[in-house]
């Protein structure tokens, strides 16, 4: 038997207190009728007595959702606070331990920005120095509740049934597609569910060390908790994200996926609570339909994950490495990319090796090469020819390769830390395969330079994650999960990011989701598909891009774990069919 570890609690503030907060005008409600979910102010929004109720019910775990800039803002304007939000809006940090807040300033939407507070239209520049009082809430939750149980969860389900309000579920807030928040929604605020523990788990399928972690577990803490008890967990690269959330349930990427395959392919069990308040366990022989949507199908969309039971493997040493070099000459620059996709090529066979990599136009980095089991010889031998054709080029190159004791060790030392991971970016993405490079090299390299070349924008960059993920490699049948085909024949997954200012108005953040859908559009002609965690949302092909031939499976479970629809997001399976968001963003029915 292994530790099991726990962590502090987030403190609750009183759900009543007084705040200084304007909601959205709702539209008309009698013309929307039960056909829509009610938002406040409508006359069917429940009641300051029914929320208190609820309140009572679930033990007092009621939250009221706050904008974070209400500082900036009419009688509450404060501007030391309000000044230091503005140094830390884009820092993850400011989102995660919040209950309704989300990472993504396009969902956000302006509607409360520690920049816009001494103006009344969120479009406009900041010109005045007078303190506006209208802070919106917009599209973040009206309340939260903190889960601590099924229970919980059972009793938020019924109540949103029964007063007809939307739901959202969110954890830390690491989401681009807008699945964290919604506007007049009850949240379902995971993230004090810390509780991690390592065990022998034995099944048909498998039987050896597992992980069970709540749902409010984050890779930063662990990754460190594995290696404390001689293992190592597959995740993500940016420390911060949740476990058993969108991150598993929408594939999941990461260092360890060369030599484990995607998260989703190392689930064992999901806890969940279905809408109609039934605490159930979803695993291969148990609800295996539901097991399988999980793993891999979407986040937040068939039922609520309180826990997920993965595969924990026994740690050990890992080679890593990381290089860089910069942009002197454009052409050689560019031949030296050219090349570097053509080693990927070498560089998938070989078992257990990920590479980390990413550019623009002033510079390239591998920032991050990963190989469990590897020794210092071989990581430098297989980075060797790259390296080579470098000298070739007479292109200045940093390079550094070692071998750590663990996983965790290597991840501390390669991976970027918290501050790095910031906000104020859009994604589009796709994913890339063996034929792509060998038949459409120029086309993709052209596609790349054109982003990064952009006139109209001054930081935009190309990341990519690489890793062999074949059910050949990866040891799982085709079918075993719900994860996209495409990652099965993926050479690497690409991110094509936009960033942009802290205080960019809501017409310039339109603007740059407009310009990641077409940059994503781009590689469509290549065919494949995308990640749908690090993708556009609102991708007019989403259901092939994003589920391919798993749709139509994935949309039947979820008519039978979800029938009524009460969990909806964008770009979810299902989303089209019972609810669509009308001008005003109150949820409708088709």
């Amino acid at each position: 038997m292994y530790a099991t570890t726990s962590y502090p609690t987030y403190a609750i503030s009183a759900f009543l207190c007084v705040i200084p907060l304007v909601l959205a005008a709702p539209t008309n409600e009698k013309r929307q009728g039960r056909t829509c979910r009610y938002l406040p102010g409508d006359a069917g929004w429940p009641t300051d007595a029914e929320w208190s109720k609820l309140n009572s019910t679930i033990g007092g775990r009621l939250i009221r959702g706050i904008p974070l800039a209400q500082h900036c803002y009419g009688s509450d304007y404060d501007p030391a606070i309000c000044a230091s939000l503005q140094d830390d809006w884009i820092e993850t940090a400011t989102y995660y331990d919040d209950p309704v807040n989300v990472m993504a300033p396009y969902w956000l939407n302006n509607t409360c920005s520690p920049f816009l507070g001494i103006l009344a239209d969120p479009y406009a520049t900041n010109t005045s120095s007078v303190p506006d009082p209208s802070c919106l809430s917009g599209n973040i939750a009206v309340y939260a509740i903190d889960v601590n149980n099924a229970e919980t969860v059972a009793q938020a389900f019924k109540f949103a049934t029964e007063k007809n309000i939307r739901l959202s579920i969110k954890n830390t807030g690491h989401d681009y597609i807008g699945r964290s928040s919604g506007q007049g929604s009850l949240a379902l605020w995971m993230h004090n569910l810390k509780d991690i523990s390592f065990f022998n788990y034995s099944s048909p399928e498998y039987t050896g060390p597992a992980a069970k972690a709540g749902a409010g577990v984050q890779f930063k803490d662990a990754y460190k908790l594995a290696a404390d008890n001689g293992f190592r967990l597959t995740g993500g690269y940016c420390p911060t994200v949740g476990m058993t959330g969108g991150y598993v349930q929408g594939g999941g990427h990461g260092p360890l996926g060369a030599s484990y395959g995607l998260a989703a392919d190392n689930t064992l069990e999901f806890e969940v609570v279905t809408t109609d308040g039934r605490h159930l366990v979803a695993s291969r022989t148990e609800n295996s339909d539901l097991y399988w949507a999980l793993s891999g199908g979407g986040g937040g969309n068939y039922a609520l994950v309180l826990s997920l039971t993965i595969k924990a493997h026994v740690d050990g040493p890992v080679a890593g490495a990381a290089l860089s070099f910069a942009n002197s000459n454009s052409n050689l620059y560019w031949d030296a990319i050219g090349a570097f996709q053509r080693h990927l090529l070498t560089w998938n066979q070989v078992p257990g090796l990920a590479l980390s990599f990413g550019f623009d136009n002033s510079a390239f980095h591998l920032n991050m090469a990963t190989w469990p089991g590897a020794t210092k010889a071989d990581i430098n031998t297989a980075l060797s020819p790259f390296l080579q054709k470098l000298n070739t080029l007479k292109i200045s190159t940093t390079y550094i390769s070692d071998v750590q004791d663990t996983f965790h060790s290597h991840f501390e030392k390669y991976g970027f830390p918290d501050e790095i991971y910031q906000t104020n970016s859009s994604l589009g993405g796709w994913l890339i395969s063996p034929s792509m490079v060998q038949n459409n090299l120029s086309y993709i390299l052209d596609s790349y330079k054109a982003i990064v070349t952009d006139p109209s924008t001054s930081v935009k960059r190309i990341s990519a994650i690489s890793g062999n993920l074949s059910h050949t490699h990866v040891g799982n049948k085709p079918g075993s999960n719900a994860v996209l085909e495409a990652w099965r024949d993926s050479l690497y997954t690409v991110n094509l990011a936009q960033g942009f200012a802290p205080d960019a108005s809501v017409k310039e953040l339109q603007a740059v989701q407009a310009k990641v859908n077409r940059w994503q559009d781009m590689f469509k002609p290549l065919g494949g598909g995308a990640y749908i965690n690090e993708a556009t949302y609102d991708d007019v092909d989403w259901k092939n891009d994003y589920f391919g031939a798993n749709y139509d499976r994935l949309l039947r479970i979820k008519q039978k774990y979800d029938p009524n629809f009460a969990l909806w997001q964008h770009t979810s399976v299902g989303a089209d069919n019972y609810w669509e968001l009308n001008g005003a963003g109150r949820l409708c029915r088709v």
